[in-house]
């Protein structure tokens, strides 16, 4: 870290700092918070599955085979049958909110994980 001034500006004192120690810090603050988080228990995912997730036609069944679930096993623990969780990973179908979220569930992930590029995939597909 660069030279640190300490000044008083009206009876209130302040630090200066360059604005690359400034950014070191933030940098560290964010870094701190991350790693608070996982180790609270926040689940995070190799970079590898992320690359996947991004460029995969069907985020339901990526979640599963990263959890190493068939599609038996994600239908059951989501009370669906397993033909109509094939269509949706298909993207035959949608699936309502209701169904969506017992596969998130049964997956362990947000609902926001599922379907966060759902329409851009349909338009896609269209």
């Amino acid at each position: 870290m660069g030279d640190i001034q300490k000044l008083v500006i009206e009876g209130k004192s302040y630090v200066l700092l360059s604005e690359e120690d400034y950014e070191d810090l933030i940098d560290v603050a964010r870094a701190e918070s991350i790693l608070g988080r996982i180790a609270a228990g926040e689940e995070t995912w190799p970079l590898e599955f992320v690359r996947e997730l991004t460029e995969s036609d069907s985020r339901i069944r990526s979640f599963r085979a990263y959890r190493g679930m068939t599609a038996t096993e994600l239908a059951e623990q989501a009370g669906i049958s397993q033909p109509y969780l094939s269509e949706i990973e298909a993207g035959k179908k949608t699936g309502s909110v209701d169904v969506l979220r017992r596969i998130a569930k049964a997956l362990r992930v947000d609902l926001d994980d599922l379907v966060i590029d759902m329409e851009a995939e349909r338009d896609a597909h269209q």
